[in-house]
């Protein structure tokens, strides 16, 4: 994996507590998307936290707000420092201030691949085998600001049914979850007839795949996949990334970038926790890969 910030790191390498006097910065905060238990969201984070903290020789907390907007708005108004987020939550933060944050980082796939899909999905016993089979039926997204939970499907499944998203055109009703944890158990429960949520698409179906919000809903034992089918997969979506706002100190910047570009090295397990499965580690990354997105989001608003 490539040190991007081994120079710097060389000039800035000192104690925790020496490191916090020469900052600006009293607090360091964490902002974790919505879309699953807000407990188990701050567990997955907490070694990444206890990490960061010591290094940085100041609190650092973890911010788990209700849905993907209270992160966009911590990160747009100062108040969450770095997230790992979707590229359509990235692209709203972008949008609102191109200058608020940048992408540093993203998860690598354990193929050393990036990228993600949003998988569409239904009950076995429902007898849905694809889109074809939804006409008239009930689908759910997760949240308006996911980008595969929303935005891609939003997309991408009008061009395949010919139809738009509006509740009664093709499908009998369209409506939100609140996120993929809730899109995966509502499909499970039968509340609705089939939904989208993410996935690497790599791995066994019945593990939920290597990583995803499948693969954590098995993991805290939601869902049997073998009870689920997957009826509609979208093209390759550019990998979420970790943004970091702008504001920060210099050598905040570069100390907390270092710290997650090691991860998969230095600490698979905690790589592996904070996303959502098996991955090698994280890699850097910019704007540019997510120009398309925020092409993408700029369009739904339109």
């Amino acid at each position: 994996m490539k040190k991007i910030i081994a120079l710097a790191l060389m000039s800035t390498a000192m104690s925790g507590a020496a490191f916090a006097q020469d900052t600006a910065i009293t607090e360091f905060r964490i902002g974790i998307l919505g879309g699953e238990n807000a407990q188990d969201r701050m567990n997955s984070n907490e070694c990444l936290r206890s990490t960061i903290e010591e290094a940085l020789g100041v609190p650092t907390k973890i911010f788990a707000p209700a849905d993907y907007n209270g992160v966009i708005q911590g990160l747009l108004g100062g108040s969450i420092d770095l997230s790992l987020m979707g590229p359509s939550s990235y692209a709203a933060v972008y949008i609102a201030d191109k200058d608020a944050v940048s992408p540093i980082l993203v998860k690598v796939n354990s193929d050393g691949s990036t990228g993600y899909y949003s998988i569409g999905f239904a009950r076995i016993d429902s007898g849905v085998t694809s889109l074809e089979g939804l006409k008239d039926k009930v689908f759910g997204f997760g949240d308006p600001n996911s980008t595969s939970g929303y935005l891609i499907p939003a997309i991408e499944i009008p061009q395949t049914t010919g139809a738009t998203m509006d509740n009664g055109d093709y499908f009998g009703e369209v409506k939100f979850t609140g996120g993929h944890e809730q899109t995966i158990v509502a499909v499970n429960n039968g509340d609705v007839d089939a939904g989208v949520t993410w996935a690497d698409g790599q791995g066994n179906w019945e593990d939920g795949y290597n990583f995803g919000a499948l693969r954590k809903a098995v993991d805290a034992g939601l869902v049997d996949m073998n009870d689920l089918v997957e009826i509609w997969r979208s093209k390759l979506i550019p990998g979420e990334p970790v943004v970091l706002r702008n504001a920060l100190p210099d050598d905040v910047r570069t100390t907390v970038t270092d710290i997650i570009d090691n991860l998969g090295e230095t600490d698979p397990a905690c790589a592996e926790a904070i996303a959502g499965g098996e991955v090698s580690g994280f890699d850097p990354i910019t704007h540019d890969a997510y120009t398309s997105i925020v092409a993408a989001r700029l369009s739904q608003s339109n």
